[in-house]
């Protein structure tokens, strides 16, 4: 019976845990250049969005920071107006022009298609979202790609074991 079983754990694929992202902020050349605030969110049809990431400037007395996060239009609508800032193991500082990466670890996702989206905004500067589509569980090594035009430039998401 045991032998049964794993063979049967053996034919199963391994699936991805991790997501492993790399965005781009483009270095630009403007007169007054101030970093990005930057906030990473999934979506599922049917389910209330989850904060994965937010880049703002936390350091400012009194949480001042906050105050720009509705800039960030599309995730302030989605889950920001409803968080509690600084969120613990989701917010952290700006970050300079670049490839950032980071790794993330959903948790437990039910199988479905989900979108994983990443908006930026700039004081003195514009907006810009990309978003990735993807179906989980995805096996380990598949990737998504995307690229912004102005505030982000190319936005990549792998998954890993």
């Amino acid at each position: 019976m045991s032998s049964t079983l794993v063979l049967g754990l053996a034919a199963q694929p391994a699936l991805a845990d991790t997501l492993d992202l790399a965005v781009t902020i483009p270095r630009l050349t403007v007169a007054e250049y101030h970093r990005p605030y930057v906030a990473i969110w999934l979506e599922q049809p049917g389910a209330a969005p989850r904060a994965l990431s937010v880049w703002y400037d936390a350091k400012l007395k009194n949480n001042e920071g906050t105050k720009w996060l509705a800039d960030l239009r599309q995730f302030w609508r989605a889950a920001g107006r409803s968080m509690a800032f600084p969120a613990d193991g989701i917010t952290g500082a700006t970050r300079a022009p670049g490839e950032q990466k980071i790794s993330l670890a959903p948790g437990t996702l039910p199988a479905g298609n989900y979108t994983l989206v990443v908006e930026a905004a700039r004081e003195v500067g514009g907006r810009e979202s990309v978003r990735l589509p993807f179906a989980w569980p995805p096996k380990p090594g598949a990737t998504v790609r995307a690229a912004g035009s102005t505030e982000l430039g190319a936005v990549t998401l792998s998954f890993r074991k």
